[in-house]
């Protein structure tokens, strides 16, 4: 059976709000933790890639203002 996200959502605040147990809100703060994602993980290796050159560019100083991105780019935007 499918949940009804919105509603997990208020139940759970509304039972965190209730909680007193100081050892389970660490444990939910770890859950927390490890359970957020790092989007570098998530990307492919030439996305990766392409922000280490991106970076690289940037610390050369070899960058465009955001108006030449906007003349090239524009119509994407």
């Amino acid at each position: 059976m499918e949940i009804n996200i919105q509603s997990a959502k208020i139940e759970l605040i509304q039972w965190l709000t209730t909680l007193e147990d100081s050892s389970l809100i660490q444990k939910i703060m770890d859950l927390r933790k490890n359970e957020t994602k790092d989007w570098w993980n998530e990307i492919s290796e030439s996305e990766k890639k392409s922000i280490e050159l991106g970076l690289m560019d940037a610390k050369k100083g070899k960058l465009n203002p955001n108006s030449e991105a906007e003349k090239i780019y524009g119509r994407w935007l």
